[in-house]
């Protein structure tokens, strides 16, 4: 044995490492600055400061407790199992902030035996998987912006990231029941986007809608700013699915190539549906558009060939599309407060992008080449041959979703007997000055009491 390979850290592979951590910074300015700019811009001017607030405070809480426990909740060992026998659904909760945790050789142990060689540490692993973890309340955050009081979001988050994403986390990803079942989810369209938009959906019911007045008139203050964050939240899904091979292999690149593929699809779809609609197009149908895109090819990403990146672009915009602008004013959807309409943009988009991987999937599309005698890692189809596929996927998202609607109600109801889910009513009125003292645009703003 050479010297270099008895050298502790021998098994490191640079490129991996710096694709990791590049792949994982990536992600994380989806999440500061993208959407606490993109939501910044897309509320009414009052609201700017606070929304753009929350997602700073919930990017810190949710890094604090990974590191503590929730890591490895989501990816340790197994812990928890589901009843009859079906297997695990959470791992054993612990620290991974010791000198040898961070700096021994990366492995997800309930999912190793099907995984590749990762060639870095603990410390990157962490990393990576935490900026998804962060992303995913934030997302949730859309739905209940302008009104959820800040105490209540301060509990809520690291609690939610505790015991709702950890479980979905570690069924799908971590190697749990889920994944052993044969369910997939490429990047994060269980795991994130369906767990956000129904948690969301569920968490504005409970917390109620926002101000008549806020909800009748909510323009965005400014648009060239929401724009920016789109920006940046589309380009930084290049680290998104391209990282979740966890390896710079040609599945990364393949997925990269989709990701921005179906959005560029599926924000065309939209506004051209918007042009049909109403006669022109819209702003903010762009950045629905783009956001439905990202969000439904984020499962399929991998496993999919350009043409199905292609057809998920066209039909992630499609629907949501009709939920938004059809679905969405009757009066069952209009007694629930969505305030930036996730469950349109995530929750509809996201079954598409899941379901579509059970119809979709091309087994030539390979996600890990077999080394040492293993097989290549693929999916294959509805379209090529598997149906079972479909209702795999079909049980995978029926269990996210029970899982988010029933833990996320019960973690609010908990809450509310400590703290008030909502801002008093002055504090609603008035916006930000009230919260924090500060606004986004203070000018000629001195003895004004609220307003838009």
């Amino acid at each position: 044995m050479s010297l270099v390979q008895a050298l502790p850290g021998s098994w490191l592979d640079t490129g991996d490492n710096a694709w990791q951590l590049t792949a994982a910074t990536l992600v994380g300015i989806q999440s500061i600055p993208g959407l606490a700019i993109l939501y910044g811009g897309a509320v009414k001017k009052k609201w700017a400061i606070n929304s753009a607030f929350m997602v700073f405070y919930a990017f810190s809480a949710v890094l604090v407790v990974w590191v503590l426990w929730a890591y490895n909740m989501s990816f340790g060992k197994p812990w928890l199992q589901m009843p009859n026998g079906l297997g695990v659904f959470l791992g054993h909760p612990g620290p991974v902030t010791s000198a040898y945790d961070l700096e021994r050789e990366a492995v997800i142990p309930s999912a190793a035996a099907g995984m590749p060689h990762l060639g870095y540490g603990m410390a990157t692993m962490v990393y990576f998987q935490f900026v998804f973890a962060a992303i995913t309340p934030i997302i949730l955050f859309g739905a209940i912006l302008g009104r959820v009081s800040f105490k209540a979001w301060a509990i809520f988050v690291p609690c939610w990231t505790t015991f709702i994403y950890s479980v979905g986390a570690y069924s799908l990803w971590g190697g749990g029941w889920l994944g052993q079942m044969g369910v997939v989810d490429y990047s994060g369209g269980f795991v994130i986007h369906l767990s956000s938009a129904f948690s969301g959906f569920t968490a504005a019911a409970v917390i109620g809608p926002r101000t008549a007045r806020d909800r009748e008139n909510f323009q965005p203050n400014n648009l060239l700013i929401t724009l920016a964050g789109a920006g940046l939240l589309w380009l930084g899904w290049s680290g998104f699915n391209g990282g979740d091979p966890y390896t710079a292999n040609v599945d990364a690149g393949a997925a990269v190539l989709n990701t921005h593929l179906a959005t560029a699809v599926a924000l065309l779809t939209w506004t051209f549906l918007d042009i049909i609609a109403y006669g022109r197009p819209s702003i903010l149908g762009v950045v629905n558009g783009m956001i439905c895109g990202l969000v439904a090819i984020t499962p399929a990403a991998g496993y999919v060939n350009g043409i199905g990146a292609m057809v998920i672009g066209v039909a992630c915009a499609s629907l949501p599309w009709v939920t938004w602008n059809l679905l969405g004013k009757t009066a069952l959807m209009r007694k629930v407060d969505d305030t930036l309409g996730v469950i349109h943009t995530h929750g509809v988009a996201a079954l598409v992008g899941g379901l579509g991987v059970g119809i979709l999937a091309d087994p030539k599309m390979i996600e890990y080449f077999g080394t040492n005698g293993d097989a290549n890692f693929s999916i294959t189809g509805a379209w090529y041959g598997n149906p079972h596929q479909f209702v795999l996927q079909c049980i995978g998202a029926a269990f996210i979703i029970v899982l988010n609607v029933v833990g996320t109600y019960i973690l609010l109801k908990l809450i509310s007997l400590f703290v008030p889910l909502r801002m008093d009513a002055e504090t609603l009125l008035i916006g930000d000055d009230a919260v924090h003292a500060e606004e986004a645009y203070a000018i000629a703003t001195e003895g004004r009491m609220g307003g838009d």
